[in-house]
């Protein structure tokens, strides 16, 4: 990881978020940037999420993907997946959309790119993320065993050659949201199909249930 961090695209990242922070609001917070990857560290990893981009709206980006603070209205896209969740295990929907008790139990909440710039979705793809975040996946796919990975719609699809699929699960389905949700992800149970997948292999599933 150490000479991706000072490869050339993500040298010209830098120097990109420094001048659209200077010319815009951007999110999440700079300290909250690999939430992620400081909750669920490498050898803790048992299921990689993958997002694409963090939330663009005020209040909602911190890090973990599809993840949003207590006190922040769960975004439709995570409303669908407490949708799926209940249809899957029964699981009921909790009063947030703070998802850091899964990232503590495992789950790598990874999106692709891991800025976006206010009101913007996409806005910072292509820029260097990419280069990052594949650099992430390919070091699980290649240190760890036996992880799910859970890729919901064509961008983070695109990730699948990343995974060794002889040592891991791949998970694909449509993407929550509102848009594709119907084309696929609902009734796609990833949830019960991830727990089948570590049971399987001798591990203990992963508690997908938030508490209030």
């Amino acid at each position: 990881m150490g000479g991706v961090l000072q490869s050339p695209p993500l040298q010209a990242l830098r120097a990109f978020l420094v001048e659209e922070q200077r010319q815009h609001a951007t999110y999440p917070p700079n300290n909250e940037i690999f939430a992620a990857l400081n909750a669920t560290p490498l050898p803790s990893v048992r299921v990689v999420l993958l997002g694409q981009d963090p939330y663009h709206g005020a209040g909602q980006a911190h890090g973990l993907s599809f993840s949003v603070r207590r006190g922040v209205r769960p975004p439709p896209s995570l409303e669908n997946i407490f949708r799926e969740l209940h249809s899957d295990l029964g699981v009921p929907p909790p009063p947030h959309g703070d998802l850091s008790a899964w990232a503590s139990r495992g789950v790598l909440l990874l999106n692709s790119s891991l800025t976006v710039r206010a009101g913007q979705a996409g806005s910072h793809r292509g820029r260097g993320w990419e280069v990052f975040t594949d650099a992430v996946i390919s070091a699980v796919s290649a240190r760890r065993e036996g992880v799910a990975f859970v890729l919901w719609g064509r961008h983070a699809q695109e990730k699948r050659p990343l995974v060794d699929e002889r040592r891991h699960l791949v998970v694909a389905s449509a993407h929550p949201s509102p848009y594709s949700a119907d084309r696929g992800f609902f009734g796609s149970r990833p949830f019960s199909r991830v727990n089948a997948y570590l049971v399987g292999r001798g591990e203990g599933g992963v508690e997908w249930a938030l508490s209030s």
